[in-house]
């Protein structure tokens, strides 16, 4: 997936560990869609490469405490899931890692997954969890709605 036509190459996040939430993808593609237009606070969002769930990238410590059907986090230290982005040149591209290929794109950092909010396109470093669970809530009810109607 080519992310190097981001919105802007000032907006880098810091190296930073991470854990993630991952949702089916309907329901995680409403929550992107709520978060952007009411709460502005969507952090960076991964794809399967079957585009059959999202991941969202949350501070680390999360999963200690998620509990929402329907969704798991996973903790990340210890598992490499950093991302890491800025001016300095790496040769991080193509790596699993979530490395700055020294262009201010960065790569996703679990193999098989690409970037539906690259870190770069985010209007946070990471979700807020209580935002993503109010998010996925009504998604869900949404969804629930319109499955009803058909």
């Amino acid at each position: 997936m080519d992310i190097s036509g981001s919105r802007t190459a000032a907006q880098h996040l810091p190296c930073q560990d991470c854990d993630l939430v991952t949702v089916p993808a309907r329901q995680g593609l409403e929550a992107v869609d709520l978060l952007r237009r009411a709460r502005d606070g969507v952090g960076p969002v991964l794809h399967d490469n079957a585009c059959d769930t999202l991941g969202f990238v949350v501070p680390a410590g999360t999963a200690a405490g998620w509990d929402m059907p329907g969704s798991e986090c996973a903790e990340t230290p210890g598992c490499g899931v950093r991302l890491s982005t800025g001016g300095a040149a790496q040769d991080g591209a193509g790596e699993d890692d979530g490395v700055a290929d020294g262009t201010g794109t960065v790569s996703p950092p679990l193999t098989g997954t690409g970037w539906l909010v690259p870190p770069a396109d985010a209007y946070t470093g990471t979700t807020d969890p209580a935002e993503l669970r109010a998010a996925l809530g009504e998604a869900a009810r949404m969804i629930e709605a319109v499955d009803r109607c058909q």
